[in-house]
């Protein structure tokens, strides 16, 4: 229960980030995806089976709040979390390099989506006109800020966790006698 109102209060503050606050500032005009970072973070320390329904019900109150085409944060997450899912089979996923691959991926994946979208509503058109020097900086930051991100919510969920524990056995302990 305690995973669950962290994931909920995680998720709530990078969707507000994204779709308020970020887009009231010009300077801003860069930034990737913030709920890549909670997806990769489910998908690298949560092996539980409600990931991909919780994966499915975030990328549509996305896909909702975006404005873009329906289903593009939808299947970006679900990819992104495979492709997590496949390789953490393979390889130590506590590894930096790791989480920076990683990052790089669901960079790649996200962008890809993004002009795949653009291919399909628009043609060669929307492609020649595609801002690429936009895509390639959301790349390069994402490459920056999820492996951070992903660490700064690890950092919080352990002292989410520890604060909840030390609060139940005060609790208890005030309580029982």
């Amino acid at each position: 229960m305690t995973n669950l109102v962290f994931f909920f209060i995680a998720t709530l503050t990078f969707m507000i980030l994204q779709s308020v606050v970020i887009p009231g500032f010009s300077w801003f005009p860069h930034c990737f995806d913030l709920m890549i970072i909670n997806v990769l973070y489910l998908s690298l320390f949560s092996i539980r089976y409600w990931v991909m329904i919780t994966l499915v019900l975030i990328g549509v109150i996305m896909d909702s709040l975006s404005g873009g085409p329906f289903f593009l944060h939808t299947t970006s997450y679900l990819c992104i979390y495979l492709i997590v899912f496949l390789l953490r089979q393979l390889v130590f996923q506590h590894s930096t390099a790791f989480v920076l691959v990683v990052s790089l991926a669901a960079a790649l994946i996200h962008q890809g989506l993004v002009l795949f979208s653009i291919f399909l509503i628009q043609g060669y058109q929307g492609i020649a006109t595609a801002d690429f020097s936009l895509a390639a900086g959301q790349i390069i930051w994402a490459v920056v800020g999820i492996p951070a991100g992903v660490w700064l919510l690890g950092v919080f969920h352990h002292n989410f966790s520890y604060a909840v524990k030390i609060s139940r056995r005060q609790l208890a302990g005030r309580y029982r006698g």
